[in-house]
């Protein structure tokens, strides 16, 4: 997800510090476990060996979880776990259709990135996040923060796996990123909670609207290009990430195929060299950079004298996707099936 890279200042206070060592991240509702005969939940502590480079152990499924980007919410909230958590944030869009009651039960803690002190004002037992950056320098707070307070914490694989997040952007894909790996990361939180068969026929279901969109057509030579936001800078999507998966599951080409980064800026009149078939565009809601929202990429693009002469732009051949869509998420599912749907209703399929 391209960044705004904010400058944030997160000083821990004693008052806050004492207050997680006293209350123990406790509090809230008994989480529904199967027990042993010693009253321990069966099958805890838990440990994630290898969680993004980090060791991870859960003594028992969380209370009072805090996930502190949409991607992660939306995995627990899908997981029926919206009454063990105890606050999300980093929002793009608007919660995943068929969640709203569940997650209106749920505090958000800001829309963008919280800071460590109104995260702990929540009592966490557990913190998940999707990007490296949340749970780093200039985001939330450094995952060695929290655990030195007693919370484990869960980053997404599908941001460190395969990936090179040591530059100043939004990462370098080393290897092309697979559902797989977002089926992972159900499978990871839904073991910590307690609930795998729920994991389990989550990732059934993701698999099966796969199939089902992918088996309506052949798109092999249709051209795309996904664009997430900033109208000066623009952030078009690379071979590797959330978006090389859609193109992959139909066939498609991604112009930009011949870049290993996550998210690259590039201008404008590089973009109307490649000149795409189709474009691909956010719509986001959040309001942190330019040409946020479909409608204001359309009118930057049928307005600018670059880009109004683009064959997809003449054709007026968009295809709106969420933020969370054309990121590595349970979403980018949905991201198959209406790039799909779009492409037959321009008369692309073969």
């Amino acid at each position: 997800m391209p960044l705004a890279h904010p400058v944030r200042s997160a000083v821990l206070s004693l008052a806050g510090a004492l207050l997680l060592t006293t209350t123990g991240c406790g509090g809230g509702p008994a989480a529904p476990t199967s027990k042993d005969a010693g009253g321990a939940a069966k099958g805890f502590p838990l440990t994630l060996a290898d969680n993004c480079g980090q060791r991870v152990t859960v003594d028992r499924p969380p209370k009072r979880a805090v996930a502190l980007d949409q991607g992660a919410a939306e995995i627990m909230l899908s997981l029926g776990l919206a009454d063990r958590m105890a606050g999300t944030a980093t929002w793009t869009d608007p919660v995943l259709k068929g969640l709203e009651k569940e997650n209106a039960k749920v505090p958000r803690l800001a829309d963008r990135y919280p800071s460590f002190e109104k995260v702990l004002d929540a009592e966490p037992d557990f913190a998940a996040a999707s990007f490296t950056y949340t749970l780093g320098k200039g985001g939330v707070a450094p995952r060695e923060r929290f655990e030195k307070l007693g919370v484990p914490t869960y980053l997404s694989p599908t941001d460190c796996v395969g990936k090179d997040n040591s530059g100043d952007g939004d990462g370098v894909r080393t290897a092309p990123l697979t559902m797989e790996t977002v089926y992972g990361e159900i499978r990871d939180l839904a073991r910590v909670f307690a609930v795998p068969e729920r994991g389990e026929k989550l990732i059934a279901e993701l698999k099966s609207r796969v199939v089902r969109a992918t088996a309506a057509g052949d798109f092999g030579g249709v051209t795309v290009l996904y664009w997430f936001a900033n109208a000066e800078s623009p952030y078009m999507a690379g071979c590797c990430g959330a978006p090389g998966i859609v193109t992959n599951a139909l066939g498609a080409k991604n112009v930009f195929d011949d870049t290993r980064a996550e998210w690259p800026q590039i201008n404008w009149e590089t973009v109307a060299d490649r000149d795409p078939d189709v474009l691909v565009i956010g719509d986001l809601t959040r309001r942190s950079q330019s040409a946020e929202s479909a409608a204001k990429k359309i009118e930057f693009l049928e307005s600018d004298p670059v880009t109004r002469n683009m064959t997809a732009v003449r054709k007026k051949r968009y295809v709106l996707l969420s933020g969370q869509a054309m990121n590595p998420t349970l979403r980018t599912v949905e991201g198959v099936e209406k790039v799909a749907a779009a492409l037959r209703s321009y008369g692309l399929a073969k």
